[in-house]
């Protein structure tokens, strides 16, 4: 197998487990909140820490990725989310667990400021849009699956199982990176911006924690403007950095500041889409755990199905107009969600998923090439993180507003009734549709593409 073959399969493998493990925890929540004795509302956590440990350090190993080589970062990515997904089959607390998906994240930190770069080092640019849609496609299977065998391994078996499953399938890819002798790298010179980086990680870390904890602590509004003033300061440090984290004037440049944005609203309008039905399904409608997976199934699955098209269409013609064109798609789908009651129709639930599925579908991979052909191979680690912290940014939002929401919506000890939570799912379904019609927005003002030398 060639190297390019190693990494291709490799970062497939990684596409597929970040969001399966999501998604099969997302089902897994009630049975997760019956063996310890707590709200299934309030294990929203699960995801959250997950997204934090993610973010906060994805723009530092991005940087590293450059200056250690792209592979090397990779393999100790996979390497140690393995080992922690092992580890957490055996949590014996929620505390233990959340504990254990914020390291989970961290480790996929690594994983995704360099899977992205190493994809597209490794093939041609008129063959980077496939590649990606690919990778996109691995995703959306991932997304699939989850909710399909993790109903079957919750119904059937134990939740833990989950995780030596992905321990499993991650060390896989890590064997196939780390037995490639070559390895890609982009600025190696001017060293190591470590102020910069505990600024990025403290703005990071404060900001969405803080947000994430507001619903039940208000005085975390402190925490949220503390994590502001370490944005103002990263930002200022960036500017003055010989060799930042961060190019600030890729963001001269319409394509890959508007993109970005496109990203971070269109995750931020969508990530919490499975785990608010997964609680529909389950608690509102009365379905089992298989039941439930199976009819989240389609989304994810028609994202699939359309990725690897989506991307090649973003070689041939202007991503921007075929990335609007699904985030429009997707934006009439969440909408339609909030529309979800106790009698809606489960055909009309599972027509909505194949909906907002093929709206995502040709977003994702046609908005990614978007961004990643806007700078020069010598950026594409920072680019390939800055992807990263969208999307995870984006779903770390989305998990604040739904804990948020929930909060708000109805008092701690009735939010669990069936119809109460209903009328909470449809808000948040109402104010995730703004944030996705914002996207579209985001989407078209982008402009035409140019190459990076061209701006």
């Amino acid at each position: 197998m060639t190297a390019q073959r190693r990494i291709f399969t490799a970062v497939l493998l990684t596409s597929f487990m970040g969001p399966f493990l999501g998604s099969c925890i997302n089902i897994a929540i009630p049975a997760i909140a019956t063996e310890f004795n707590c709200p299934a509302t309030e294990l929203s956590w699960l995801a959250t820490a997950f997204l934090l440990g993610a973010v906060a350090f994805l723009l530092p190993f991005g940087r590293l990725s450059d200056i250690l080589g792209r592979c090397r970062i990779y393999g100790i990515g996979t390497a140690a989310m393995a080992v922690v997904s092992f580890v957490a089959a055996f949590s014996p607390s929620v505390s233990f667990l959340v504990a254990m998906r914020a390291l989970q994240g961290l480790s996929l930190g690594l994983v995704f400021s360099s899977g992205m770069a190493l994809l597209v080092a490794a093939h041609p640019a008129q063959g980077r849009g496939r590649a990606i849609g690919y990778s996109a496609a691995a995703t959306y299977i991932g997304l699939s699956l989850g909710p399909v065998i993790g109903g079957v391994i919750t119904q059937h078996f134990d939740w833990r199982l989950i995780f030596f499953f992905v321990a499993a399938v991650i060390l896989t890819s890590s064997l196939l990176v780390l037995s490639i002798k070559e390895d890609w790298y982009g600025q190696r010179e001017g060293g190591f911006d470590l102020l910069g980086a505990l600024f990025y990680t403290a703005a990071s870390t404060l900001t969405l924690y803080g947000l994430s904890s507001l619903a039940h602590a208000p005085w975390m509004r402190f925490v949220m403007l503390a994590g502001l003033v370490f944005l103002a300061l990263f930002l200022w440090q960036e500017r003055r950095a010989a060799t930042p984290l961060l190019h600030l004037s890729l963001f001269k440049n319409t394509v890959f500041t508007m993109s970005n944005l496109a990203s971070f609203l269109n995750y931020s309008a969508t990530y919490a889409i499975s785990f608010l039905l997964s609680l529909y399904l389950q608690l509102v409608r009365g379905l089992d755990p298989s039941t439930a997976g199976l009819l989240l199934f389609l989304q994810p699955l028609t994202m699939a199905i359309l990725s690897p098209i989506a991307g090649s269409l973003s070689d041939k013609y202007d991503p921007r107009l075929v990335a609007s064109f699904g985030m429009a798609l997707t934006t009439v789908g969440v909408a339609g969600y909030s529309l979800l009651d106790a009698d809606t129709s489960m055909p009309l639930v599972a027509a909505n998923c194949i909906l907002v599925g093929v709206g995502f579908g040709f977003f994702s991979p046609a908005n990614n090439n978007a961004i990643m052909g806007a700078v020069s191979k010598y950026l594409y680690g920072v680019a390939s993180s800055m992807v990263s912290v969208m999307r995870l940014s984006g779903q770390a939002v989305s998990m604040a507003v739904v804990t948020v929401l929930l909060a708000q919506a109805a008092l701690p000890a009735d939010i669990d009734q069936p119809s109460h939570l209903a009328a909470a799912i449809r808000l948040i379904f109402s104010c995730l549709a703004v944030s996705c019609a914002a996207g579209v927005i985001a989407s078209l003002a982008r402009g035409k593409r140019k190459a990076p030398e061209e701006e």
